[in-house]
Formats: structure tokens, sequence, C-alpha cells
């Protein structure tokens, strides 16, 4: 009997790898469906954590929004508190402001009540004068008045009368003061302050003493001089002005406050002046300090001069004064010049004039 041949790929073979591989599918759907799962599980996990991240990313954003605000009040805070700063600093400077003004207020007040109380007393010493006093009396022979400073009453002898008095103001550098070495300072300073020099300011009480002093039915002129001489009431050169005139008195006042000391001294010039008037003055009063210090014209050299050259001019000078006519001389004497009390002495005794070398507190 012939042998059966064996097949290698039998029925029960392929039933077998059929089973195999049936297995093998089963056992990757089941490996595929864990690693589903698995996949499905992290991406949920990764969704939290996305979610998570999301939500401190909107809180971050929440606080980046408060800290701008923040920010932005600081910065609106730090102007403000220095615009604070000035404020309080400017109502300190107005409230010391206002205690001053109440401090000066409470002083003006209190001046005030003294001049009311002063006045008061004034009146009832005029309601006692005028009690005891029968009847008003002559009126004054004065058109205006002087007051002076001190409480002494001084016995001048000057002659203030006269129908033609002429007034000589020296108006040269060195009546500022009475010390050369003050008069070259004072040269070189402003003119307010030269205007206020102690013995400038007495040189102009001395005239307004003098023009208190005028008849009033008299004349007068009045010339200021240092090299040249000028009338001291602009556009009355040649001519007289009536003493019972106040304003005429006044404008010689005001423009003599004006006039700045400043130059040498020529009485030369001025004696020339007083002679060029017509009809010629009867009565002349010089204000000056010392000896001239040139003739007519300046010299052609500039120098130093001395007491003798000086006495020289001096005598120069006399010779253009109107004859017969009383020179009364106010001297305010300058240390320096010993020879000028002399020399203005005897001038006054020649004319029949007086001398006077007042006090430093007069008038």
């Amino acid at each position: 009997m012939a042998r059966r041949k064996t097949e290698v790929f039998s029925l029960a073979f392929l039933d077998v790898i059929a089973c195999g591989f049936g297995a093998v599918v089963l056992f990757y759907t089941i490996l595929s469906a864990q690693a589903g799962m698995q996949r499905e599980k992290r991406n949920d996990d990764l969704q939290a954590e996305v979610n998570r991240l999301e939500e401190q990313v909107l809180e971050g954003y929440k606080n980046l929004v408060v800290l701008r605000n923040s920010v932005e009040s600081t910065d609106e805070a730090v102007p403000a508190e220095g615009l604070a700063a000035r404020i309080i600093e400017e109502t300190e400077r107005l409230k010391q402001q206002l205690a001053e003004a109440e401090k000066d207020t409470l002083s003006r007040r209190e001046t005030i009540e003294k001049l009311k109380q002063d006045l008061k007393s004034l009146e009832e010493g005029t309601r006692r004068l005028s009690a005891g006093t029968p009847s008003p009396g002559q009126p004054g022979a004065r058109v205006k008045g002087f007051v002076g400073s001190g409480d002494r009453q001084y016995l001048t002898g000057l002659k203030l009368g006269g129908q033609r008095i002429l007034i000589l103001v020296d108006v040269s550098a060195s009546m500022m003061d009475d010390s050369v070495v003050n008069v070259i300072r004072l040269r070189n300073m402003p003119e307010s302050r030269r205007l206020a020099a102690t013995k400038w300011r007495r040189t102009v009480a001395t005239v307004d003493w003098i023009t208190a002093q005028l008849p009033a039915k008299s004349q007068f002129q009045a010339f200021a001089f240092n090299t040249q001489a000028r009338a001291l009431v602009a556009g009355s050169e040649g001519r007289w002005l009536d003493a019972g005139d106040g304003a005429a008195l006044n404008d010689v006042l005001r423009e003599l406050r004006r006039t700045v000391p400043k130059d040498g001294t020529s009485l030369e010039n001025a004696f020339a002046a007083a002679a060029r008037l017509s009809p010629r003055p009867d009565n002349i009063l010089l204000v000056t300090d010392g000896l001239p210090t040139q003739g007519a014209s300046p010299p052609a050299v500039r120098k130093t001069i001395d007491g003798e050259a000086r006495l020289r001019l001096f005598e120069r000078a006399l010779a253009r004064l109107p004859a017969g006519v009383p020179v009364n001389v106010i001297l305010l004497p300058m240390e320096g010049d010993p020879l000028a009390p002399s020399a203005f002495w005897t001038l006054a005794r020649r004319t029949n004039g007086s001398f006077l070398s007042p006090a430093r507190d007069w008038p």
C-alpha cells in the first residue's frame, strides 16, 4: 500500500495559525484600548494644567492692572505732595506778613493816638492863651516861619534889614564837610549821598532861616556860587524879587536842595554878580566856609593852592564888591583854612556888616 504524503499546511495547522493571529489581534486591541484610555487621562491632566495656568495668567493680568493703577496714583501723589509743601510754605509766609502788618497797624494807631493827644493839648493851650489875651494884637511881619531842631535862643547880631537884600550861598565841594579828607571822599560818591551831607544840609537850613527873617516889604535876590554865580530862581537874573512872595522864597529853597555841591570857589565872580544888579543891593548876606580857591577864571595849570594865595584871591575879589554895601558873613569854617575867620571878620568890620561863625547845631 502506498504511503500517503504528509502536507505541511494542513487544515489543523491553519486553524492554529488563525487562532494565534486572532490572539495577537485581540491582544493588540486590548493594548490599544488601554493606551487610548491613558492618552485621554493624560490629555485631561494636561488640559487641567493648561486651565490652571490660564487662571494664573488672568490673575497676573489683574494684578498688573492694579499695580499700574497704584503707580499712576503714586506719580500723581508726588507732585501733589510738592504742591502741598509749597502751599504750606506760602501760607506761613502770608501769616508772617499779616502779623507784621498787624504790628505796623498797631504802631500807627499808637502814633495817631499820641498825635491826637498832642493836638488836644495844643488846642487847650490855644484856648488858655486866647482867654488871657484881651485883643488879637498886630499881625506878624514874617512871610514864612522857621523852626529849628534845638531849643536855644540865639542873639546873632546879623543885620537882616534893607530894601534890597542879596543872599550869596557858597555851593562849592567844600560845603559838604569840615574835613578835607571827607570832602574828597564825598566828592566821589553819588549825588544823593552828597546832597545828604551833614554840612550841606546845615547850609540849606541856614538859608531857610535867613529867608524866614527877611522883612516882608523888602526885595531880595539869591545867588549860588562856586566857580560861577547863578540866580537860584530861574529867569530872575538881573532883577529883584518881592520878599513878601512866599512862592519865590520857596523856589529858592527848592532849587538849593537840588543843587549838588561841587567844584572850587570864586568869590570874585559872586561879587561881580552882585555889582551887576540894578539898583545895587543895600545889604549882602554871605554864607561860605573859607577863602576862595580861584579867581574869575580857573588857573591854566591846576595845582594845590596855599593859604597866602587864597588870601590874595580874596583881596582881588574885594575889588569887585559894590562900594558902601554892608556884608554880613555866616562862616561855616573848614579845617586847613586858618586865615579865613580873620579875613571875613575884617570884611564885615570894614563894610559895617556883621560876622557869625555859628555852632554846629545852628540854626
